[in-house]
């Protein structure tokens, strides 16, 4: 189990725990969220995802100026406790008013997007000045990794079985509680000794500058150029899927056991192999041509949303068990890509640009995101929910196919930059 060994180190430790609380929140808040905004507004419920992506990314091209100069530790702290107020309050004006309006939904959803923008970046560049042996960064990531995907496991489990018990607004109330959680974490990592390296950047330029640093240090590396290249079309296609067209697949079917605890049940699926995969994945080295590695991983997740589409036309009894599988194979790809992509993020490109290339990585996400949930009602309107996901498979599995084709005779130069 290497890839348990970064918690010997007391900050990964904190940091470990910290962030498996806050995800595990933010599962609950997302799940509750995602089934309040299908039951009232339907297939156009994707229109809320498509204003926080938006809100990440302004916030994301507009904050890195000055991102780069704080110290990213402090400006973690200070992300979780503002989007820890930011829910407290929505619930206490839901409760107040017997409900949540627009405007509250509205204004929770683009306040926790900038507290993302702010926090995501950072600990791109915490990560790799927390761990002392950068042969052990594949592990310490992959331990992180395992945070979302713990989450993704016991989060929509325990939605689905909370769902009769625990009143909406407090699945909120509980998101905001990990993130207290995490803040004191964090602060406990800041009086830890020795002193973290600064991780903060002295460089100074315009406001474009700032947007188009990331996407230059992420472009001189032929891998990292290609992932961000179509990071956008790959996230907006799997946030598509989840967060749209597999709950609207599955209030379609509601003879057949359909419903939160449905929904929770197919994600519950999902996070279970996702989490194994992590561990296998994060356990393991950085392979010499993580190529291989990665863009198979994104053939697997087409693999998965193909045999998802499909299960729509399974008998009632088969139908949730079906959508189950299907999930839980194509989560095996996530790790696959991920964790290869996130160590040379950290070990490629220079400390001063980890956090500007996740800023790069975190806009084309959140660009794909608003364009996906712009277009997927529409299309779901004309083709309908089961073929928009065949169709959404074909886009993975075009995207590593591409991607072996155009690298799978590229090798890392020798003796080429590590950070």
């Amino acid at each position: 189990m290497r890839i348990v060994h970064p918690l010997r180190s007391a900050r990964v430790a904190l940091l470990w725990g910290g962030l498996s609380f806050s995800a595990l929140g933010d599962q609950l808040y997302a799940v509750a969220l995602t089934w309040i905004a299908v039951g009232v507004f339907g297939r156009n419920a994707g229109y809320l995802s498509a204003l926080q992506a938006l809100a990440v990314l302004l916030a994301v091209l507009g904050i890195g100026r000055w991102a780069d100069r704080w110290d990213q530790l402090r400006s973690m702290i200070g992300a979780d406790l503002a989007r820890a107020c930011a829910l407290a309050a929505a619930v206490a004006l839901w409760l107040t008013f017997g409900g949540p309006t627009a405007a509250q939904l509205i204004g929770v959803i683009v306040l926790l997007a900038v507290g993302q923008a702010v926090f995501q970046p950072a600990l791109q560049a915490v990560l790799a000045s927390l761990v002392s042996d950068a042969d052990m960064l594949p592990a310490a990531n992959g331990l992180l990794d395992a945070t979302d995907r713990s989450a993704r496991l016991l989060g929509p489990g325990l939605v689905a079985l909370l769902a009769g018990a625990v009143p909406l607004a407090h699945f909120l109330t509980l998101d905001a509680f990990s993130f207290l959680v995490s803040a004191a974490a964090l602060l406990l990592i800041t009086r830890l000794r020795p002193r973290l390296p600064a991780t903060r950047s002295t460089e100074r330029g315009s406001v474009w500058f700032s947007i188009t640093r990331g996407v230059r240090a992420m472009m001189s590396h032929p891998l990292l150029g290609y992932c961000l290249a179509v990071t956008g079309l790959l996230n907006g296609t799997w946030y598509g899927v989840f967060f749209l067209g597999l709950p609207l697949m599955i209030a379609q079917h509601s003879a057949a056991g359909a419903g939160l605890g449905g929904y929770g049940f197919v994600l519950s699926a999902y996070g279970c192999t996702n989490l194994l995969a992590t561990v296998f994945f994060g356990s393991r080295h950085l392979p010499a041509r993580p190529q291989f590695q990665m863009f198979g991983g994104n053939i697997v997740i087409g693999v998965g949303l193909a045999l998802l589409g499909l299960a729509g036309l399974l008998p009632g009894p088969w139908l949730l068990p079906g959508f189950a599988a299907a999930a839980g194979l194509g989560a095996i790809g996530g790790p696959m890509k991920d964790i290869p992509l996130a160590v040379l993020r950290q070990t490629r490109l220079r400390p001063a640009d980890r956090a500007a290339g996740m800023r790069a990585y975190l806009a084309a996400n959140s660009a794909g995101i608003l364009l996906a949930m712009l277009l997927m009602p529409g299309a779901i309107e004309l083709a309908g929910v089961q073929r928009m996901i065949m169709a959404c498979s074909l886009i993975y599995l075009a995207v590593g196919v591409v991607g072996l084709a155009l690298h799978a005779g590229w090798v890392e130069p020798s003796g080429g930059h590590r950070a």
